[in-house]
């Protein structure tokens, strides 16, 4: 015979400094991992050194275009051609009359292929561009 009483088990609940703890590391990691995709650079573009050059973070609007050594234009981590680059821009200037563009271009590369990038955003409407140099 069992004398003993059955006691309602209880459910140990959902401990939350666990719950807490990863929620945090996944903030962590989804910001550092924001804010590098964030700031579109490719490696192998190589930007000139200016002595009086200003650091300045890109705002979230801007676009950034990487004009490599060999003339190949790269916005996005995608190689686009002259229209593909004129048809993108005019669709943003469409969204955002203000739109600002980043020119980085490689200290390698001819200066035609730079003046080939502001003839695209003087076709497509932008007047807000900024040069990328290294300090």
């Amino acid at each position: 015979m069992n004398l003993r009483g059955h006691a309602p088990l209880h459910h140990p609940g959902i401990q939350l400094a666990p719950l807490v703890d990863v929620l945090l590391l996944l903030l962590i990691f989804f910001l550092l991992t924001w804010n590098a995709a964030r700031t579109e650079n490719e490696l192998d573009v190589k930007v000139p050194k200016a002595s009086a050059a200003r650091e300045k973070a890109a705002p979230i609007g801007d676009v950034v275009v990487n004009v490599k050594a060999d003339g190949n234009v790269v916005v996005n981590r995608r190689t686009l051609s002259g229209p593909e680059l004129t048809e993108l821009l005019k669709s943003l200037v469409q969204l955002n009359s203000e739109q600002a563009v980043v020119i980085r271009g490689d200290e390698a590369g001819a200066y035609k292929n730079i003046i080939g990038v502001l003839n695209i955003c003087t076709e497509a409407g932008i007047t807000n561009v900024a040069f990328a140099t290294a300090r």
